[in-house]
C-alpha cells in the first residue's frame, strides 16, 4: 500500500513535472488525433500490477495511483483477469456475455477517479493468445494440425465473448481498446488469427482512440497497414528494427520509441534522445511510449526520470 504522504509526494513530483503546460493530459491526446500540435508531446508507461487475484476496485486503485505517480498523459489499464474456463475441456466453449466482470468493475472505477482528465484504453489480448492460456502453446498447436476447425470454432467463440467485453469497455468509459497481437508474424496468421482479431476490434470501432499493439520483436508491419479501424499502432521500434518513418507512411497516431527491454538502464538523457529521434520520424501525431510494458519491476524513480525527460519536449 502507498501511504498517504508518499502518495501525496509523488503527487507533488508528477505535478512538478507537468510545470505549467497549457494542456490537460486528455487535451493533448485530443489534439494530436485532430492532426493539430500540443503543447508538449504526450506520453505513456504501463507494467503489469500482478493483481489478477485482486477485486476490480483494488486494480482500479493500482491504476490510478501509478498515472498519478508517474502523470503519464494516456492510461492504459492493464487486463490480466483470465478468461473463464469451461467445465470440460477448454476449447468447449460457449459465448459469455460478460467475460471479464472485475475488469468492468475496474474500469468503471478508473473512470470516476479519471474525471475525464485523461484519456484510458482497455487492454485485450487477442482470442489465438487467449486459447494459448486456456490451454498451451503446445495444445493450440498441435490442435491446428490435427483438428483445425475445432480450434477456429473456440477461436470464434472467444472473439464474439470479447467483442462483448470490448462493447462494455467503451460503455464504461474507455476511450478504445488496445488490442495486443503477439503472432503477426505467424505464416497462417490471415486463417487462425486476423479475422476474430477484426471481429474483437470492431466492436469498438467507433471508439475515438483504439490502439493497435503488434506485440515482439519478430512482427509482419504490413498485415496492418490497412483495415483496421484503430487510431494509432504500437510497437517496438527497438525490438523489430522497423523505423517510425515506415509506419508513419501507413498510420496516422504512432506510439512508443523508448526502447522497454532496456528501460530499467537507461538515463535521462538517452530517454530524450530516443524520445527525440522518434519525433523527428513521428512528427508531432505520436504518443512517446515503450514498445510494450516496461518491466515490472521499473522503480518510480526509474519511471519519473524517463517521465521528466519526455516533458522536456516541447511540441
Amino acid at each position: 500500500m502507498v501511504s498517504r504522504r508518499a502518495f501525496l509526494l509523488s503527487t507533488a513530483a508528477a505535478i512538478s513535472l507537468r510545470g505549467a503546460a497549457s494542456m490537460t493530459s486528455r487535451e493533448r491526446i485530443d489534439r494530436i488525433l485532430a492532426g493539430g500540435e500540443p503543447d508538449r508531446t504526450p506520453f505513456t508507461f504501463w507494467y503489469h500490477f500482478r493483481d489478477e487475484a485482486a477485486p476490480g476496485a483494488q486494480h482500479a486503485q493500482s491504476t490510478l495511483d501509478f498515472h498519478r505517480r508517474i502523470g503519464t498523459d494516456l492510461v492504459k489499464v492493464m487486463s490480466d483477469y483470465p478468461y473463464p474456463k469451461p467445465a470440460g475441456e477448454w476449447f468447449d466453449l460457449k459465448v459469455v456475455d460478460n467475460p471479464f466482470p472485475r475488469q468492468i468493475e475496474a474500469l468503471r472505477a478508473v473512470r470516476e477517479g479519471l474525471k475525464g482528465e485523461a484519456h484510458f484504453v482497455e487492454t485485450i489480448f487477442n482470442p489465438y493468445n487467449v486459447a494459448e492460456k486456456l490451454s498451451s502453446k503446445e495444445a493450440v498447436e498441435k490442435m491446428r494440425k490435427d483438428n483445425p476447425q475445432r480450434l477456429l470454432n473456440a477461436l470464434d467463440v472467444i472473439a464474439k465473448s470479447e467483442a462483448n467485453h470490448a462493447r462494455r469497455a467503451v460503455r464504461a468509459g474507455a476511450s478504445g481498446i488496445f488490442l495486443a497481437i503477439a503472432n503477426s508474424a505467424d505464416p497462417e496468421y490471415s486463417r487462425f488469427s486476423e479475422p476474430f482479431d477484426k471481429t474483437v476490434l470492431q466492436a469498438a470501432a467507433a471508439a475515438p482512440l483504439n490502439v493497435l499493439h503488434i506485440h515482439g520483436d519478430k512482427i509482419d508491419l504490413p498485415r496492418f497497414y490497412r483495415g483496421w479501424p484503430a487510431a494509432a499502432i504500437n510497437y517496438s521500434i527497438h525490438g523489430t528494427h522497423i523505423p517510425f518513418a515506415e509506419a508513419r507512411k501507413h498510420w496516422s497516431v504512432l506510439m512508443g520509441g523508448i526502447d522497454e527491454n532496456d528501460f530499467r538502464k537507461l538515463t535521462a538523457s538517452q530517454v530524450k534522445q530516443q524520445a527525440d529521434a522518434a519525433r523527428k520520424e513521428a512528427g508531432t501525431k505520436l504518443i512517446i511510449a515503450g514498445g510494450c510494458s516496461v518491466p515490472n519491476d521499473t522503480t518510480d524513480e526509474e519511471l519519473r526520470r524517463a517521465a521528466d525527460a519526455v516533458h522536456r519536449l516541447s511540441a
